[in-house]
């Protein structure tokens, strides 16, 4: 899911790390200091328009090095959350380093997700502008569960369970949606999509330009 203006809410500099509270952490997540940057794919391609392989095999270095990827890719391309299949690997896995409304930052990573969504009869869906990485340029407005839950493992096969509200939730379900082969886009209207899509090949290349200054420029050390 590509960066956007997150409402104001009141400053908060806790950080959860694979759903757990930590003391202090790293303006960027150290796996991308290991990671390479990979391309990111777009629309069309027929990795992002099929259910992903399920995980088998835990705790590999592929995996491993999967995961280091795919962060630092996602920050180079300013990116709060990114899917396997987003830079072109057929498995069902996603990183994310993102923002609740509340000002808290969640950082990690999910394999296999499953995804929970609740209060859209008590509070109704969450309508907001939403983005992709592999859409590059453009967001639309789009309705989102309020909450969200995904469950998992990690990259070592241990189980987890990653919670959140707003925009979190938002980006929880935005990035197991990418596992299972839907964009966002494919949400919207035919003719938002469409407009979407008119705006994305006006504003790619431009897009493109930055995160290859991003790749050449940004320190992850």
């Amino acid at each position: 899911m590509s960066e956007q203006h997150v409402s104001e809410a009141p400053v908060d500099t806790r950080v959860r790390v694979q759903g757990q509270p930590v003391d202090s952490y790293p303006e960027r997540a150290p796996e991308a200091a290991r990671g390479k940057t990979l391309r990111v794919t777009v629309v069309g391609e027929d990795v992002l328009h099929r259910r992903n392989a399920e995980v088998t095999e835990f705790g590999t270095p592929e995996l491993h090095t999967l995961i280091d990827d795919m962060f630092r890719t996602m920050y180079v391309a300013e990116g709060v959350g990114l899917a396997a299949n987003q830079v072109g690997v057929d498995l069902r896995v996603f990183v994310y380093d993102c923002p609740d409304d509340e000002g808290v930052r969640h950082v990690g990573h999910v394999v296999n997700p499953v995804l929970e969504t609740w209060g859209v009869e008590e509070e109704g869906l969450a309508v907001e502008n939403e983005g992709c990485l592999s859409v590059p340029g453009p967001h639309a407005e789009l309705p989102r569960a309020p909450y969200a839950r995904v469950t998992g493992f990690d990259r070592d096969g241990n189980p987890v369970t990653i919670e959140g509200s707003g925009y979190f939730a938002r980006c929880l379900q935005h990035e197991t949606d990418h596992t299972l082969g839907r964009l966002y886009i494919d949400r919207l209207p035919k003719r938002e999509r469409k407009k979407v899509l008119k705006t994305m090949n006006d504003m790619k290349d431009q897009v493109f330009a930055r995160r290859a200054e991003n790749a050449e420029n940004m320190r992850f050390e």
